[in-house]
This record gives structure tokens, sequence and C-alpha cells, in this order.
């Protein structure tokens, strides 16, 4: 069996260490590109139209026309990728679509160009981490609600900033706030609070990205009788909560032990995440 692993650009397969952008590229110059990052679960991709749905969005906001391949193509690019590189469990996949060509910020034409990876990862299905993390806010970089801030593109400092304070106060992780010193988001995950059998969210007015996973989670919610409130999320808030948690496309949940001095438990957030699992599990 074939240890390589491939790449897909444009619908080539390539070895994953060939070089095969230029200085050129716009993505690496402009960050000109979106992205969506996919969970694969028994080698499949999971929630493959929502990120679909999320992928058009951004490219319609970058004000990129279509893509030289359709969806459905795209989906199959994928697939066969994932079987290339031999994932049989759980995996990650990242498709990334970014303008090609010549210009300074203004491209001189739309031509666009798609790179696919896709990896394996050790857990096939969602997993609860066993040790609670640890976090705080982070205000040194204010998030504000615009059309991109609700999508995923290759400009990404303000995350890489938060992410540097992380590690150097010895955190797992940080909420980002916005003008108004609300919590939006944390450097890869979206927020809920638990408490009353009501789950809070930031608002996507609130300038957090929307998430995939997010969306599971609201749904699952609304099935468990549990209420579901999105809009605005104080430091205060945080303080009161029962129950933290994270959610994105990769890690599906992660529990939050600790913020400060305040210390959580986590026994809504496992049944939650049982409930996400058997949706994915009711799909295949």
């Amino acid at each position: 069996m074939s240890s390589k692993r491939y790449i897909n650009l444009d619908g080539f397969l390539y070895e994953e260490d060939e070089k095969i952008f230029s200085i050129n590229n716009r993505a690496f110059k402009y960050g000109d590109a979106v992205f969506e990052t996919i969970r694969v679960i028994n080698g499949k991709p999971v929630f493959l139209d929502n990120h679909f749905e999320r992928l058009k969005k951004g490219m319609d906001i970058l004000r990129m026309k279509s893509i030289p391949m359709t969806f459905e193509k795209l989906k199959e690019q994928i697939i066969h990728l994932i079987d290339k590189n031999n994932i049989k469990k759980g995996g990650r996949v990242r498709i990334t679509v970014f303008r090609v060509g010549e210009g300074l910020y203004t491209p001189k034409n739309d031509t666009k160009s798609f790179v696919i990876e896709a990896t394996s990862i050790s857990n096939n299905l969602f997993e609860l981490n066993t040790k609670g993390l640890k976090i705080d806010i982070y205000n040194g970089i204010i998030l504000f609600n615009t059309p991109l801030s609700q999508i995923k593109t290759t400009n990404k400092i303000p995350n890489i900033i938060t992410g540097i304070y992380k590690t150097e106060h010895q955190l797992d992780d940080c909420l980002m706030v916005n003008q108004h010193n609300r919590i939006v988001e944390a450097i890869s995950s979206n927020v809920f609070l638990y408490k009353n059998n009501t789950l809070y969210t930031p608002a996507i007015e609130e300038g957090c990205t929307e998430g995939i996973t997010r969306g599971q989670i609201i749904e699952i919610a609304n099935e468990m009788n549990i209420n579901v409130i999105e809009g605005m999320i104080t430091g205060s808030m945080l303080l009161q909560a029962d129950e933290l948690f994270l959610t994105n496309s990769i890690a599906g949940i992660k529990w939050v032990e600790m913020y400060r001095s305040k210390t959580y438990t986590c026994e809504t957030t496992k049944k939650i995440l049982d409930k996400l699992n058997q949706s994915i599990k009711q799909t295949f």
C-alpha cells in the first residue's frame, strides 16, 4: 500500500510535497481566497451540502464567479481524494478556492482555481475531550460584523494573534470580542453557554462565523426540547452559565472546564454530542 499522500489541484492529483504554486499566487499575496474544512467520518465527508452552500456564499461575497467544476463534480473529486489517501475512518478535508492571475489589489481577470487536501485523524466519530479546556477572553483584537465575518477567508490574522496570546498565557483557547466587548467566537470555534435548559450563543450579527456545526447544534437542541437563544453574550453571562462548550467542523464539540476562576460541568454537553453522532450515523 502506498504511503504517499496526494492533493487535488483543479481536478488533477499531485503528491502533496510537489511545488505547484508560484510567488504570484493571489491567496499568498492578498488572501484572495475562501476555504472550507470538512469532517470525514467512516471515510465519507459529512454535512457537505452545508459546506458547499457556505463556500458559494463566500465566493459570491468575494465577487468570484463559478469555479471550473460543478459542486456535484467537486463532491466526486473530494470522495476520490479521500479514497486515494486511504482514509477509511476519521479525517479532514480542506478545499480552498482562490483567484488566479496577475494584478495588484484589483485582479486583471476572474479565473479561479481550487485545491483539495485530505488527511486522516485518529478518532472516527466526534469524541468529547477528557480534560476540559481552560480559556479566557482576549480583547486585544476587535471583531466587527461584516459580510466577510460570516464566511471563511484565508485572512485569519486576528485568529493568529489570539492564538499566540493563548500560547503565551498557557491557555487552551481564547474568546474574541466585538466593539461592544461582547463575546463573538473562539479562535476556531463557535461558542455556546448552557443554563436552565437553555443554550445561548452569539448571534451572527455579533460578528461570528456562520459555523456548520453551530447550525447542527441548534437543530439538535430544538429536537431535545432545549431552548436556544441567539443574541448577545457578555463576560458576566460566562460566570452565570453551568456549562460552556465550543463547536467546529473537525472537533465537533469541546467542553470548557474553566474560565478564569469559574468552573463548568458537561452533562448536557455530552448528551448533545451523543445526539450529534447519532444524527451522523443515520446518514450512512
